[in-house]
C-alpha cells in the first residue's frame, strides 16, 4: 500500500468513523463501525523517519501476504463453499440443516403434551414422598410446608392415526400430530434456567463451550456463501414479559474460531449491525474501504500470526455479500398471501415468533446449516393458567405452519426441527393453590419435546412418565443423547466431531450420549 493510500484510507476513516470489532465479539458478521487503535499499528512502519526501504518490503511481506492469502483462501472455502472438515459427513445425512425453536423458560409438559388424567382426584394432596425421593429442589419451593398437586386445567384429546395426546391450548399442533414425534422421557442436569439453557445450547453447564450450532458450521460450514451457517432469531412471548435474559454466549464458538458463532438477527434497523453503507458511501467507496481494511489486517496478520485476523478478513467479506443477501431475505412482501396467511396475524411484525418461523423457513431453503429461534416467557412460577394461554397463542399456529410450509416446498424431508425448553415443571403447585389459578417450579427430570423432518419416524411418542409426569417410568433421553441424535441426522459421529483444546479432544456430548434409535426413520 502506497503513503498516498495509506492517506487516503485515514482520511476516509477520520470521516466516516469506520472501525474494526473486537476480534472476539458476541456479534460474528458485522460491518466496521471504527477504527481500532491496534489496526493501525502497522502503519507505524510507514511513520516519516522509519518509512523502510522496497527491498525490505518486500523481503519481509511477499511471505506474510502470501500466507494470509492461503488463508483467506481457506475461510472463504469453509463459510462460502460448505466444505466443512474433511471427511465429513461420517455418514450418508437425512437431513441438511436444523432449525431449533427453542421454548426459553420451560414449557409446562402436563398442560401441553404429557396427560395426566388421574391428577384430577389428587388435586390439592400433597405429592407423596415416595415420589419426590428426596430429589433437589429450587430455592422458589424448598422452604414451602406443602407440595399440593396441581392438575391441569385445560382440555385434552387424542389427535391423528397416531393418537397423540395434545392440549387444548395447541389447536394447530393437534392437526400436525402425526407429522411429529414425541419425546416424553427427556431430562436434564441442571434445575436453574442459566445453566439448563446453557448445557442444552452446548453440551456443558458452564459458560465457554462451543455452542451446538457453532459445533454444526465447524464441521459441515454453509451452503450460501452469502449468508452465515448458524443464524439466531430471538422473540418475546406475552406470557412472561420478564422472562429470563438470554445472553449471546449461547450461540458462541467458544474455543472454536469465532468465525463459527451464531449471528443474531435483530428485529430493528438493521438486522445486522452496520449492515447498511452511511449516508454518502455507496457501494463501490465500501468495497474500496474494506480492501484497504484487508490490507491492514493482513500486514496485522504478518506481524502477529494472530489465526483471528482471517477471521475477522471473512467475516467482513461475508459481511459485504450479505448486504445484499440480507435484505432480499427479510423482505416477505414477495410471499404469497395464503402462505402469509397460514403464519398468523404477528408474522407481519418483525421480531416475533410468527415473524421468525417464516424467516427460519426462508434461511433454510436458502442453505442456512443452522437456524436457532430463541422464544422467550414460558417461566411460569405464578398465574400459569394465564400466562401459558398467551405463550401458546404466540407459537402454536407459526410452529405449525412453519411445519406445513416446509413440507409443502418439500424441504421437510431433509430439515430436521426440533421444538422444546431447558427443563419441565412440577407437578406441584408454586405457591398458593387456588380454584382456578397456580404457578409450576422447575423441574429437570422430565418433560416433553417434539420433533420431525429429515430422519426422523413421525406419528409416535417415545418415553414414558409416571402417573404425576414427575419421573421417567420407561426410555429416558438425556440431553447428551438428544445432541448425539440430531448430529446423526445430520451424517456426523457425535464422537469423532472433536476439537482439541488444552490438551484435551473436546465434543458437543463432551464423553457422553447415545443415539436415540427408536424415534430414527
Amino acid at each position: 500500500m502506497t503513503c498516498l493510500g495509506i492517506l487516503r484510507l485515514m482520511t476516509t476513516f477520520d470521516y466516516l468513523g469506520i472501525v474494526h470489532p473486537p476480534l472476539k465479539s458476541r456479534q460474528a458478521i458485522v460491518m466496521p463501525p471504527r477504527l481500532r487503535y491496534d489496526d493501525l499499528m502497522p502503519i507505524s512502519k510507514f511513520i516519516p523517519g522509519s518509512l523502510p526501504g522496497r527491498r525490505h518490503f518486500l523481503q519481509h511481506s511477499a511471505c506474510g501476504l502470501g500466507s494470509i492469502a492461503l488463508t483467506w483462501l481457506f475461510a472463504e472455502d469453509a463459510r462460502g463453499q460448505a466444505t466443512g472438515l474433511p471427511g465429513l459427513p461420517h455418514h450418508r445425512p437425512t437431513a441438511k440443516r436444523i432449525i431449533y425453536l427453542f421454548q426459553s423458560g420451560a414449557p409446562a409438559q402436563m398442560d401441553l403434551f404429557d396427560h395426566k388424567p388421574g391428577l384430577a382426584d389428587l388435586r390439592g394432596q400433597d405429592l407423596p414422598d415416595s415420589i419426590r425421593r428426596g430429589q433437589r429442589l429450587t430455592g422458589m419451593t424448598a422452604t414451602q410446608e406443602r407440595f399440593p398437586i396441581a392438575p391441569s386445567r385445560f382440555q385434552f384429546a387424542r389427535h391423528g392415526q397416531s393418537g397423540a395426546w395434545i392440549s387444548e391450548l395447541l389447536p394447530h399442533t393437534a392437526r400436525i400430530a402425526d407429522e411429529l414425534c414425541f419425546i416424553k422421557s427427556m431430562h436434564t442436569e441442571a434445575i436453574n434456567h442459566d445453566p439448563a439453557i446453557t448445557f442444552f445450547q452446548s453440551g456443558a453447564q458452564l459458560a465457554g463451550r462451543p455452542s451446538m450450532g457453532a459445533w454444526i458450521a465447524y464441521g459441515l460450514g454453509s451452503e450460501n456463501r452469502d449468508l452465515p451457517a448458524f443464524v439466531v432469531l430471538i422473540s418475546q412471548g406475552t406470557g412472561n414479559p420478564a422472562d429470563q435474559p438470554l445472553y449471546d454466549r449461547l450461540w458462541g464458538s467458544g474455543f472454536l474460531p469465532s468465525q463459527y458463532q451464531g449471528v443474531k438477527f435483530r428485529s430493528i434497523g438493521d438486522p445486522v449491525l452496520y449492515l447498511s453503507n452511511p449516508e454518502g458511501v455507496n457501494q463501490e467507496a465500501r468495497r474500496r474501504i474494506l480492501d484497504d481494511i484487508r490490507r491492514l489486517n493482513e500486514l496485522r496478520h504478518e506481524a502477529t500470526g494472530d489465526p483471528e485476523i482471517a477471521t475477522r478478513i471473512a467475516q467482513y467479506e461475508l459481511a459485504f455479500r450479505m448486504q445484499t443477501a440480507v435484505p432480499e431475505l427479510t423482505n416477505i412482501s414477495r410471499e404469497p398471501r395464503h402462505v402469509v396467511e397460514m403464519y398468523g396475524p404477528e408474522v407481519r411484525t418483525p421480531g416475533t415468533f410468527a415473524y421468525n418461523c417464516l424467516l427460519a423457513r426462508r434461511l433454510a431453503e436458502r442453505g442456512v446449516r443452522f437456524i436457532q429461534l430463541f422464544h422467550r416467557g414460558w417461566d411460569q412460577h405464578t398465574n400459569l393458567p394465564r400466562q401459558i394461554i398467551g405463550q401458546c397463542r404466540d407459537t402454536d399456529q407459526p410452529g405449525a405452519a412453519l411445519i406445513n410450509d416446509l413440507a409443502q416446498r418439500g424441504l421437510l424431508d431433509d430439515t430436521l426441527v426440533v421444538w422444546g425448553g431447558e427443563f419441565g415443571r412440577t407437578v406441584y403447585c408454586q405457591g398458593t393453590l387456588t380454584a382456578d389459578n397456580y404457578g409450576r417450579d422447575h423441574h429437570p427430570r422430565c418433560f416433553t419435546i417434539w420433533l420431525t423432518g429429515g430422519g426422523i419416524r413421525r406419528g409416535m411418542s417415545h418415553g414414558v412418565t409416571d402417573d404425576f409426569s414427575y419421573n421417567i417410568a420407561a426410555d429416558a433421553v438425556h440431553v447428551h443423547d438428544l445432541h448425539a441424535t440430531m448430529l446423526h441426522c445430520l451424517g456426523i459421529d457425535h464422537r469423532r466431531l472433536t476439537f482439541r483444546y488444552q490438551g484435551r479432544n473436546h465434543r458437543l456430548t463432551d464423553v457422553h450420549g447415545n443415539l436415540v434409535e427408536p424415534i430414527l426413520a
